[in-house]
């Protein structure tokens, strides 16, 4: 019996390292938000990827190496005074999709489902972090 306590802690510890290991590895940097029509996207042209997307900037889209990876994304805080705690509290997971060219606001362009799910959309646009 005490082994099998043992062994549960020890489960539990490694689950608090994973989340921390996985928190400290975050990057940060902002998003913005996109409305539709989401097709035709650079990466699957006009095929349906649902909602919960996301356009790179150049900072991950790698020549279309970005297409198809999916990235949990928090809202960190305002970038600006219009609203000063845009955030909800949320993460969303998104896959990307399209591209977002040269002269894109953010690192990470959401739909405007998922912007909608980590915070206002009256911000605009957001510092977060991301994880693929």
């Amino acid at each position: 019996m005490k082994i099998m306590g043992m062994a549960m802690q020890a489960a539990i510890m490694l689950s608090i390292a994973g989340c921390l290991v996985s928190v400290a590895y975050a990057d940060e940097g902002t998003a913005t938000f996109y409305t539709p029509p989401y097709v035709p996207s650079a990466c699957y042209g006009y095929e349906n990827k649902g909602v919960m997307i996301a356009a790179a900037s150049d900072a991950l889209w790698n020549n279309k190496a970005a297409c198809g990876r999916r990235y949990r994304v928090t809202c960190t805080g305002a970038t600006n005074q219009g609203v000063p705690q845009p955030c909800t509290g949320a993460s969303v997971v998104v896959t990307i999709v399209d591209y977002c060219p040269p002269g894109c606001q953010g690192t990470i362009d959401l739909s405007k489902e998922a912007f909608s799910q980590i915070a206002d959309p009256n911000a605009g646009k957001i510092r977060i972090q991301y994880t693929p």
